[in-house]
């Protein structure tokens, strides 16, 4: 029982994590700018577009023009989430097939147990492709905040809601392959439970 709840836990948190990870992706909240000229507007940007939250007219966004003109820890930010949700969706379809509940391939115990072992990897890629860009961005945003060089009267940006996720969906992800590997390292047959089986086996046939 222990086995097969440490997989669907696996599994779950997992897709719990992939799930955020794709949100994270195209939330336009990765930054945030209050105007102190305007408290009532708060600019936001995202890896694809830049929001004006307003009080009364609700929020109004502007798609970005091109790739290239965007920072750089924006453009990488966009291949990393990219590859982190390829993997994500990888891993669950691996691990998916791998689990001892499924009756697919119960007699083909290696190949689930390598499938297991491959998406539990697929998901610690998938949770650190997630951390980094997340990390990056508000690396480069605590950078810009404090810069000496930049006028006081100038408003700074600061962190944003979806670098909460993303650091969130990077956890989960990584604790759900954890998991998964988890139940590979534990799945050892001992001589007993063997010697078990076999004369249980010889019992049955001597019924026979």
């Amino acid at each position: 029982v222990y086995q097969p709840v440490m997989q669907l836990s696996g599994i779950l948190v997992s897709l719990l994590g992939w799930v955020l990870s794709c949100l994270t992706t195209y939330l336009p909240q990765w930054k945030n700018l209050n105007l102190e000229l305007n408290e009532l507007e708060i600019w936001t940007m995202g890896l694809w577009q830049a929001c004006v939250v307003q009080e009364e007219g609700g929020m109004q966004c502007k798609d970005f023009d091109s790739f290239l003109a965007l920072p750089p820890e924006l453009r990488i930010s966009r291949i990393l989430m990219f590859f982190s949700n390829g993997s994500g969706i990888l891993g669950l379809l691996l691990s998916g097939f791998g689990l001892d509940c499924l009756k697919i391939g119960e007699r083909q115990q290696e190949q689930k147990k390598r499938l297991l072992l491959f998406g539990g990897m697929l998901f610690w890629i998938s949770g650190i492709t997630a951390i980094v860009p997340v990390s990056w961005v508000a690396h480069s945003t605590v950078q810009e905040f404090w810069d000496e060089n930049i006028p006081d009267i100038v408003p700074r940006w600061d962190f944003g809601e979806a670098l909460f996720v993303g650091w969130l969906a990077g956890f989960c992800l990584i604790l759900g392959g954890s998991l998964l590997n988890c139940t590979i390292c534990s799945t050892e047959v001992h001589p007993s439970s063997v010697h078990y089986a076999v004369a249980e086996q010889q019992d049955q046939c001597q019924c026979l």
